[in-house]
């Protein structure tokens, strides 16, 4: 399959039925990025991109315990990062947050990701070419899914109004997550001086 369209279940990667080994302990505040997590707290998932960049602006928001960089949406069972990046598992590379809703909401992190990178570009984000770099948001209950629709709403306003184009992004419930290699999880922090391609539209999300 070319890296801009999707395979389907049967041209997809038949994967593993081990899961990639990881330490589990984000590199930032040390606090594990796997299940269980503490009582109270919720999961969000996003795709805006390479994963590296977009998972340092989720691990830097006020009220988010913990981040992890993997990978979902596709057919392939426990992908590497040389698989997904193939095209030929449909996966998207995606953060999975995890957040107190008593110090932060799902709105305030729906605001950052539709602020930092540009939900217009279908099988791409910038110079970043393929289906792994789509833009998505997967929702972990009936309330995130209608907040992420609404806020679609809304943001495709805000950018009609500035003269840009309109928004790929998909929706959808959560589907499996499988985290990334090691080396992938903060990378940023692990390289400072590593790559980050996000760059937002200029629209601001405004509220209802």
């Amino acid at each position: 399959m070319g890296k801009m369209q999707m395979p389907t279940p049967e041209q997809a990667l038949k994967g593993r039925a081990q899961p990639i080994e990881i330490s589990g302990k984000h590199f930032v505040n040390g606090v594990g990025i796997m299940p269980p997590f503490p009582d109270g707290l919720e999961q969000a998932m996003f795709g805006l991109g390479c994963f590296w960049g977009a998972e340092r602006r989720f691990w830097q928001q006020p009220g988010v315990y913990a981040t992890a960089v993997g990978y979902a949406g596709g057919f392939t069972p426990n992908p590497t990062y040389e698989e997904v990046c193939s095209g030929d598992t449909g996966h998207a590379e995606v953060v999975l947050v995890v957040f107190d809703p008593k110090v932060t909401s799902y709105d305030a992190l729906l605001k950052v990701f539709w602020e930092v990178h540009d939900p217009t570009q279908g099988m791409q984000q910038g110079n970043d070419l393929g289906t792994q770099y789509r833009s998505v948001v997967y929702t972990c209950s009936d309330a995130q899914l209608a907040r992420a629709k609404a806020t679609f709403a809304q943001f495709q306003a805000g950018l009609q109004a500035a003269g840009k184009g309109s928004i790929t992004t998909e929706i959808a419930s959560a589907p499996t997550f499988y985290y990334a290699e090691e080396y992938h999880q903060q990378y940023l922090a692990k390289n400072p001086a590593g790559y980050c391609g996000l760059a937002g539209t200029g629209v601001c999300l405004m509220p209802e």
